[in-house]
């Protein structure tokens, strides 16, 4: 995997939802726009994946399947570039007469379906089974659940049931650091300065890179940004603010990490897992999926998870599954119940047994032993980083204003232009785009 290795293409290879076999075609899904649970009662769940990901999910989904033996239960998984062309392409076939029953659809395509006023509101559906869904929001993070509210369900209605979700932090391998005599932070909070001298320990120590510095805009640029204070839009996500003094600051940051050979070039394949592996390599940052490389390189018992370092403040993105109904459901009632089962303690604790690639929405199973086991030391810090996290900006168009933060700070790390230079016109660019 590239050292840019990017929220989208972990959630490609591995996934975050799952399908079974003999996934319908999404031109066989149901369209039309009547109510609750009719005809063949077959339920169409598309999700972010390839149709190579079947038999390593299937067992996610098993009890939703055997508790309702009556439902045709069909899901289909969509290759894309990022979450938000996923969503892009989802909703054109839509508009084309093709129409799933239930959507995972993550934080960059949230504006999009509800701007498009392509989903039902569970409002109806939660007050029937408000015991159930009370409970469920009970064991999730307060401000995770502020965060879905705000940004998915805005003006008092509930388009999106929350699901797992990701933050970022840092995977060490203890090792090279304990070679270089750099002690890691713990639980403990570190700063850039921090990090800036065990970089250079590091190098001339061990002659490892600390950390690739690319481009990817959920692990690469969020987490920096963020932890000085800045970001690529203001909150409402209706303004850009990334040529801001402290986004230029953190840009010139991450280039003098790679000017100073911190960091190898930016920009060409780098197997970021492998040359953690290998001690060329001290650290990387990712979510919950990084841990799927420990697992399978031996790693895990030579890693430790840490919080990014910090400028202003603690930073990370945080990214959600969130899961609507489609107006054009033929079959509400029973893409409710799918949904409903996604939010119990069995589901959670069954995902969190096959492993994945996201941490669980409920404390209770984020932090317990089930999802911890055969994890590195500090994966709990995924969970707890929540409530210091800030969603990651998804504007409805979110493919082409991704693609611009990207390309722009490509530029930037490699001398392409200068970063206040850059980040004016890639303002510019994001203004066109809101």
């Amino acid at each position: 995997m590239s050292a840019g290795m990017t929220r989208r293409r972990a959630l490609q290879l591995f996934g975050l939802a799952a399908a079974l076999p003999a996934a319908a075609s999404l031109a066989a899904c149901s369209s039309g726009s009547s109510g609750g649970s009719t005809g063949s009662r077959k339920l169409t769940f598309v999700f972010y994946g390839n149709a190579s990901q079947q038999k390593a999910v299937k067992a996610e989904y098993a009890g939703f399947v055997k508790e309702n033996p009556k439902v045709q239960f069909a899901a289909q998984g969509i290759a894309a570039q990022n979450w938000a062309g996923f969503a892009n392409t989802v909703a054109t076939r839509i508009a084309g007469g093709a129409a799933p029953d239930v959507i995972d659809i993550a934080t960059e395509g949230l504006g999009i379906f509800r701007s498009k006023k392509l989903i039902e509101d569970l409002s109806p559906y939660i007050a029937k089974d408000k015991t159930a869904i009370d409970d469920y929001y009970a064991d999730i993070d307060p401000t995770y659940k502020k965060w879905s509210d705000e940004y998915g369900n805005p003006g008092g209605k509930t388009y999106y049931m929350p699901g797992g979700f990701n933050t970022v932090c840092l995977y060490c391998n203890t090792e090279v650091f304990q070679k270089a005599g750099v002690d890691l932070p713990g639980n403990d909070d570190w700063t850039w300065d921090d990090f800036e001298a065990a970089a250079e320990k590091i190098k001339s120590k061990t002659g490892a890179y600390i950390l690739p510095f690319g481009s990817a805009q959920f692990t690469d640029i969020m987490p920096w940004l963020l932890s000085n204070g800045a970001s690529t839009l203001n909150e409402s996500w209706t303004k850009p603010v990334i040529d801001s003094p402290e986004a230029v600051e953190t840009a010139e940051f991450c280039k003098s990490m790679v000017d100073r050979g911190y960091s190898p070039k930016p920009g060409g394949n780098f197997d970021a897992a492998t040359q953690l592996s290998q001690g060329k390599l001290a650290a990387l940052a990712g979510g919950r999926w990084p841990t799927i490389d420990m697992i399978r390189l031996n790693l895990v018992d030579k890693v430790q998870i840490v919080k990014m370092p910090k400028k202003k403040q603690l930073g990370t993105p945080i990214g959600w599954d969130a899961f609507p109904i489609l107006t054009s459901s033929q079959n509400k009632d029973d893409a409710w119940s799918f949904i409903k089962y996604l939010t119990t303690k069995e589901a959670g604790e069954d995902f969190a047994k096959v492993g994945g690639t996201n941490i669980p929405a409920r404390k209770s199973i984020a932090l317990s032993e089930t999802f911890l086991k055969g994890a590195p030391k500090g994966s709990e810090l995924l969970y707890q980083a929540a409530s210091y996290a800030t969603p990651v900006p998804s504007p409805n168009r979110g493919a082409e204003s991704q693609q611009a933060v990207e390309q722009t700070w490509l530029k930037i790390l490699t001398g392409g232009v200068a970063a206040d230079a850059g980040l004016k016109q890639l303002s510019t660019t994001l203004s066109g785009l809101l």
